[in-house]
């Protein structure tokens, strides 16, 4: 339940960056249903310029969006992949973009590289955040985007980038529920006047997730480094363990995203009698490129402990999506856990 004064809220906190100017065009690509929509256009809205509407994120929307005028737009990293495989002339048309904002999903770090090389006068913006605070709370700005390049802090593209104003982040223990140091990993909390008022019908769901002091628990595990960017590194929920140990998928993702053949990667823990779970990787590959099981698995082990690598490699055609462009890793872990009680061991 989101309050007009959340909203309100949301768009004088999140607005450093995205603030429109006289001739610019919005374009509006994601589901007004999504906070990545309906937060979304209240920007243009509060700075009084038009916004171009699309009822779905494909190529002839977005080209006669920014035909039509459309110099700054939200979309999710899938779409910016899906451009620059299009060839020369889209890359060529969004260019014409001043602002583009990505969120939602994560960014591997070779298609930001590719993206910023594409379009060096393009402005990019991450953002991160939830429904349930109203969408944005992190944003990773296009100064820090040229600054992790020019001064040779690159690892600060991966980040979230650092807490909007009104928006305050701490890193605690889910288990002991103490507050951790800086560079510490555990479950992302924030406490802001974006918070919503709690889930619909129901008041326990709701108690679980905000403290008594107004803190809300994000379910999103990270750390915070010395310099306040935050890093969510994995879902609480999607944590695997195996043998004993944590491994955190996006860690695995985003070396598996470098390999030269690779266009999208999704890492989810499936059953294994031995070790309680085992590491499995989801790719999809470019378009006239070729990689095998045992050629993606040996590329992991070049950067990352062992008991980090995949084990197994499924190569499909395209990963399931929802219509925010979420890649549902659910959709990808059922086969391996139906008929069992749970989905962790």
């Amino acid at each position: 339940m989101l309050t007009q004064a959340n909203m309100v809220a949301h768009t004088r906190n999140a607005h450093d960056g995205w603030a429109f100017e006289p001739g610019d065009q919005c374009m509006v690509s994601m589901p007004l249903f999504h906070v990545g929509g309906s937060s979304y256009v209240l920007f243009p809205i509060n700075d009084g310029v038009p916004s171009y509407m699309t009822r779905d994120p494909d190529g002839a929307s977005l080209a006669g969006a920014i035909l039509g005028g459309a110099n700054r737009t939200f979309l999710v990293p899938a779409v910016l992949a899906q451009v620059l495989q299009a060839g020369p002339d889209a890359v060529k048309l969004f260019g014409a973009l001043k602002t583009f904002t990505y969120g939602a999903a994560p960014m591997p770090p070779p298609l930001l590289r590719a993206a910023m090389e594409a379009w060096p006068d393009t402005d990019f913006i991450q953002v991160y955040g939830l429904t349930e605070v109203a969408g944005v709370a992190t944003q990773l700005s296009p100064d820090d985007h040229r600054d992790a390049v020019a001064s040779g802090h690159p690892e600060r593209l991966v980040s979230a980038g650092r807490p909007i104003p009104e928006v305050t982040v701490k890193i605690v223990d889910p288990a002991t529920l103490e507050e951790l140091p800086t560079g510490e990993h555990g479950e992302i909390w924030m406490r802001t006047p974006q918070l919503f008022r709690g889930y619909l019908g129901k008041p326990e769901e709701t108690a679980a997730v905000i403290t008594e002091d107004g803190w809300f628990r994000t379910g999103d595990m990270g750390k915070v480094d010395a310099d306040g960017f935050v890093f969510v590194q994995d879902r609480l929920k999607d944590m695997i363990i195996t043998g004993g140990e944590n491994v955190y998928s996006p860690e695995v993702e985003r070396v598996l995203a470098e390999h030269p053949s690779v266009m999208e990667v999704a890492i989810i823990g499936v059953p294994d009698d031995s070790w309680g779970e085992s590491v499995k990787a989801v790719v999809s590959l470019k378009p006239d490129t070729t990689a095998t099981e045992e050629e993606l698995i040996a590329f992991c082990q070049e950067s990352l402990a062992r008991f980090k690598c995949p084990r197994s490699v499924d190569i499909i055609e395209l990963l399931p999506r929802n219509p925010t462009g979420k890649i549902l890793k659910r959709e990808l872990r059922r086969p391996y856990w139906d008929g069992r009680e749970r989905n962790v061991n």
